[in-house]
This record gives C-alpha cells, sequence and structure tokens, in this order.
C-alpha cells in the first residue's frame, strides 16, 4: 500500500514524457528558468518520498532555493545573483543524490526524478552563463549610464509653464517607483530616476534628464546604492558636488535629500532583506551629516526624510518598507509633504517669485 502511494505520488510530479531532456537544448527564457525552478523543487520535494534519507538533506538547500526564486519575482528577473544562488544549492543537492544510500530496489520513477533535475540543472547552467554574458556586453555598452531610457519622455515634453515651475526628481530605484502624480496632484514633477543607479551615472545623464528640461528645482534622493557597492565616500561626495555644480551653473534649484534608513525587520520573511549589512546604519548617517553640511555652506534645501521614515532602533519603520529598503505607499505618504515643504522653502515665496514690495505713500 505504501509502495502504491509512494509511486502515485512521484508520478504526480513526473512529466507525461517520463523521459529527462537534453541538457544541450536551447537556453530557456526568463519565464521559462522560473518554471524550471519550480519544477526543481517539486523533484527535490518529491525525492523525500524516494529516498527519505536524501530529503531530509534536502531540505536546507531547498529552502535556500526557494527564498531565491521568490527574491527574483518580487526584485526582478535580472539578478545574477540570486540565479547563482538558485543554480549552486541545486548542483549541492545533485552531488548529494549520488552519495546518499538510495532505498534498495530504487524506484526507476524516482531514477527519473533525479536524472530531470540534472538536466534541469543543465539549462540553469545555460541561462545563467546568458546572464553573465549579458551583464559584460552591458559593462561595454555605449550607454552604460542609461542616458538613452528617457529620451523618448525628454523629447515629448512640453515646456515648462511659469505659473507651474517644473521640478525634477533625480535618483534611483526609490525615485523610479515613486508615482509623482499620485502624490503631487496638479504639479509638474518630472520623475527622473532609475533602479539600481549610482551617483557616478546619475552625473552622467543630468545633461539630458534634468538641464534640457529646464526645470526652476531639482529633488536629489542618491547615495544608498553606492553605499551599498563601497563605493568610497569620497566619490560619492565629489560626484554630488559636480552635480550641485551643474545645477548652479544652470540656475536651477538645488534640494538635496538625506539618504533613507534601512532595516532588517523583514529578513525573516527573506534573508536577502537583511539590509544593513551592506548599508550600515553609521555610513548613512555619516552621509547626511555632509549632505547637510552642503546644504548649508551654499544656501541648498536640506530634505530630511530621515527622522520621520526612522523607528526608535534608527533602522527604517517596519511598517513603512516592506523589504526594508524601497518605501511603500505608506512610506512613500509620510514623504511627500516633506518634499514639498522643501520645494516650496527652495523655490520661495508664491512659487520663487518675490513679494510685492509695500507702495510708497505719497501724502
Amino acid at each position: 500500500m505504501l509502495r502504491i502511494a509512494m509511486c502515485t505520488f512521484l508520478a504526480a510530479v513526473l512529466p507525461l514524457s517520463a523521459q529527462p531532456q537534453n541538457a544541450a537544448s536551447a537556453v530557456p527564457d526568463d519565464q521559462q528558468v522560473l518554471a524550471l525552478y519550480e519544477r526543481s523543487l517539486q523533484l527535490i520535494e518529491a525525492s523525500g518520498i524516494a529516498s527519505p534519507e536524501l530529503g531530509r538533506a534536502g531540505v536546507p538547500l531547498a529552502e535556500n532555493m526557494r527564498q531565491a526564486m521568490e527574491s527574483l519575482k518580487f526584485l526582478g528577473i535580472r539578478n545574477p545573483q540570486l540565479h547563482y544562488r538558485f543554480m549552486t544549492n541545486l548542483h549541492a543537492f545533485v552531488l548529494i543524490s549520488d552519495t546518499v544510500p538510495k532505498p534498495v530496489p530504487f524506484p526507476e520513477i524516482g531514477r527519473l526524478q533525479l536524472a530531470e533535475l540534472r538536466d534541469n540543472l543543465g539549462k540553469i547552467e545555460l541561462y545563467f552563463q546568458q546572464q553573465i554574458a549579458g551583464l559584460q556586453a552591458e559593462l561595454r555598452s555605449p550607454d552604460r549610464d542609461e542616458t538613452a531610457r528617457y529620451r523618448d519622455a525628454n523629447t515629448s515634453l512640453p515646456a515648462p509653464d511659469p505659473r507651474n515651475p517644473r521640478v525634477v526628481f533625480l535618483g534611483d530605484s526609490i525615485t523610479d517607483m515613486w508615482r509623482l502624480n499620485e502624490y503631487f496632484s496638479g504639479k509638474d514633477y518630472v520623475n527622473r530616476g532609475i533602479n539600481g543607479q549610482i551617483t557616478s551615472q546619475m552625473l552622467a545623464r543630468f545633461q539630458a534628464d534634468v538641464v534640457l528640461l529646464k526645470p526652476a528645482a531639482v529633488v536629489i534622493l542618491a547615495g544608498t546604492n553606492d553605499i551599498g557597492r563601497g563605493v568610497n565616500p569620497s566619490v560619492i561626495q565629489n560626484n554630488l558636488t559636480m552635480i550641485c555644480d551643474l545645477a548652479d551653473l544652470h540656475k536651477i534649484k538645488v534640494v538635496l535629500a538625506s539618504i533613507l534608513p534601512v532595516s532588517d525587520h523583514h529578513k525573516n520573511v527573506n534573508p536577502m532583506w537583511e539590509r544593513t549589512k551592506l548599508r550600515p546604519p553609521a555610513a548613512i548617517l555619516e552621509m547626511n551629516k555632509w549632505l547637510q553640511a552642503l546644504c548649508e555652506k551654499r544656501g541648498y534645501t536640506y530634505l530630511d526624510y530621515y527622522p520621520a521614515m526612522a523607528a526608535a532602533d534608527g533602522q527604517m519603520a517596519s511598517n513603512l518598507a516592506d523589504d526594508g529598503l524601497h518605501p511603500n505607499p505608506g512610506g512613500y505618504r509620510i514623504m511627500a509633504p516633506i518634499a514639498t515643504a522643501a520645494i516650496e522653502k527652495a523655490l520661495g515665496p508664491a512659487n520663487g517669485t518675490q513679494p510685492a514690495g509695500r507702495k510708497r505713500r505719497l501724502f
């Protein structure tokens, strides 16, 4: 009876063909590789029926793979680090399957399951190699800084209306994900954030994405990715200083935003969301201190998000960012009025116009 139940379960997760495919077949696309990941997890689960000892050995590996897959779904498929994590854990499971003693006789269906896993691993390795090749091509790309991202949008943007001053929001994913029209109704606020960018890339596209749009002001929220990649603080400061120099040259009001806090509050949901390792709070606070000093020195407006976004422990409040880094709608609702106040301060009374002088009495 147990053998019948075991075979029924194994057959349920086995393809109808019950034949492993050739690993040298075409490289899977993004959706196909996610399907391969799902399938591989099913096969590993099934291995615990065919070989309980192998099943126990595969539990932590399968959990690592599942977390990597869920992170890819949330953060985006173009993340070689997460693909590598999935692939190496699957590779470890395949190696373990060759060494763990198996029941005798070992079911034929179980053998086919493991053969399919090896076939999946081969396809995943091909996909990963393609990802790395794509990254290398991107690094050699003539538009490494993504200056073309907003080219069409910039061309179609109408001239600014003096009665409704234009403000460009320049930044990374935190800006890119912010639906400005929902939080600043009726304002000519232009989003020029790009996911994953560092300050050197923003400097490279400042002319195209800010200066040529002729804004009255620019809101700059940058630096968290630089810190996360280990960029030297002096380099970050140099890039931001040059960005501000360009704004000054073109008479664009500067609003410099503090770097947002991060948190580890959601690492139990996904270990990839343990943010303070790559973005230490001390490093963020030190950079914010420099940003504020630059604003005081040059007369810029300092947009300080940090206190409103941080909890008592100094980390991002758990209810304001679901992944400990990117604000959720509640986080943006906190940020919006702070940004509004800073922009109004930078532009001056009545959107930058000087108050009318008192009329001189003639008698």
